[in-house]
């Protein structure tokens, strides 16, 4: 049963209310404050939010959050090397004298790094080695996409293959999660926050 879907928040509109969600994902809200936040960081250029490209920002921000969701149910975060290395992060973080004027940026600095440890920790083990000294599933992946390597060698493309087959199992873990996690997209939020 697919969990995924669009919904109008309830909220009046207006100005931006930044306590107000842009998206729910595995029950965690995403606070349209943060969305922005990560959006206007990774889109230094741009100063115009249009509604299309806040909605595929979202997309691939939701994925992100979703492999998240997924490394917490594994244990990921409790895992004692994960905890020391934030720590250690958090201390450095403390350290910057000019971030400590801004709890809020600092906040979202640091959850955003606890986010990506988890995110790069769990794609490592969903993804990257699975292709780790295994030439019999990528030997495999080879022949099942024959006409997609057409007249193209095996040692040759090697390269193509494990980033070719690394894609499709992120393609496939995503469909999944989707299927494990219930996420809600709140449009009208996000409508907010474009701008013309």
């Amino acid at each position: 049963m697919k969990q995924f879907f669009f919904v109008l928040a309830l909220s009046t509109i207006g100005s931006v209310s930044w306590a107000q969600n842009v998206a729910l994902v595995n029950n965690v809200p995403v606070h349209a404050d943060e969305f922005l936040w990560v959006y206007t960081k990774n889109h230094t250029d741009n100063t115009i939010y249009t509604l299309k490209d806040l909605k595929a920002y979202l997309n691939l921000y939701i994925n992100f959050k979703l492999k998240v969701a997924d490394a917490r149910s594994m244990g990921l975060d409790l895992d004692s090397g994960y905890i020391s290395e934030i720590d250690g992060y958090k201390t450095t973080l403390m350290q910057q004298k000019d971030r400590n004027d801004n709890a809020k940026e600092l906040n979202f600095i640091l959850n955003e790094y606890k986010e990506g440890v988890l995110m790069f920790n769990v794609s490592e083990k969903k993804i990257w080695n699975q292709t780790d000294d295994n030439e019999e599933i990528l030997k495999d992946y080879y022949t099942r996409n024959k006409t997609k390597y057409a007249g193209l060698n095996y040692n040759e493309i090697k390269g193509n293959l494990i980033g070719d087959y690394q894609q499709d199992l992120e393609n496939q873990w995503i469909k999944d999660l989707k299927k494990k996690y219930k996420v809600i997209i709140y449009e009208r939020e996000l409508k907010k926050l474009a701008k013309p």
